[in-house]
């Protein structure tokens, strides 16, 4: 059987201009990552990311420090379909129905650095409206589309994969949630909340016979976690 490692990304930049920047914790959880496969002898034939700038900086960090310690690395591929679905579009598009029963989500969205917690519980809400299907808008991904665009490239990757292949794909936490609710037919509420659990630069692990999938492991945290650094424990 082959291996499909589903790898999220390392602390973005939550709460600045632009989140789509690794945080020097995020960076550091990369290099920890690579390191720990390396250790793991885990010999790689593929390596795959979303072309999200956190995406590709985790994949190239990690597998930066997999060569330094001797492993042999595959040149980095982009595939777009592992791109996280777009929080902020689902924000603006939902937040407005949302108000009328939450009147200060305008205020805690908008600063969300000193909110962490309520932030959550809005984006919680928000999101469960999105992939219920009932509030979708036009020009907005839906959750249904979100699911057919991850699942067409994993899809992909499973055409194009050998038996045996060790394949790894740096992504992020909603992507990871809809390929479990396709692989495992949870349902999308169990499936985000799944998400919510999911650290940053963890891995699953699906494997893989043919076009058959099953899930192996979720949410693997040994390489952060044996280090006993709390600050490389990260949610955001």
């Amino acid at each position: 059987m082959g291996n499909i490692y589903l790898i999220r990304h390392g602390q973005a930049s939550f709460g600045a201009d632009d989140y789509d920047v690794l945080s020097p914790v995020g960076t550091r959880q990369s290099k920890v990552l690579g390191a720990h496969m390396a250790e793991l002898g885990l010999s790689l034939d593929r390596c795959l990311a979303g072309d999200l700038r956190r995406q590709q900086d985790t994949a190239s960090l990690a597998m930066a420090s997999m060569q330094a310690d001797g492993a042999l690395v595959p040149t980095l591929e982009t595939d777009a379909a592992f791109n996280e679905f777009d929080a902020d579009a689902v924000i603006r598009a939902l937040l407005p129905g949302l108000l009328p029963d939450e009147p200060e989500a305008l205020h805690v969205l908008r600063n969300a650095r000193d909110n962490r917690a309520e932030f959550q519980r809005l984006f919680a809400l928000i999101v469960q409206r999105w992939h219920g299907g009932q509030h979708d808008s036009d020009g907005l991904e839906s959750w249904a589309g979100f699911v057919q665009r991850t699942g067409e490239g994993l899809q992909r990757v499973l055409e194009q994969a050998a038996s045996g292949d060790n394949i790894a794909i740096f992504t992020s936490g909603g992507t990871i949630a809809a390929l479990l609710h396709r692989v495992t037919g949870i349902s999308p509420s169990q499936a985000f909340e799944l998400n919510w659990q999911i650290i940053n630069t963890s891995l699953s692990q699906l494997k893989f016979r043919g076009s058959e999938v099953t899930l192996a492991s979720f949410n693997s945290q040994a390489h952060v976690r044996l280090l006993r650094v709390p600050e490389l424990v990260t949610y955001r």
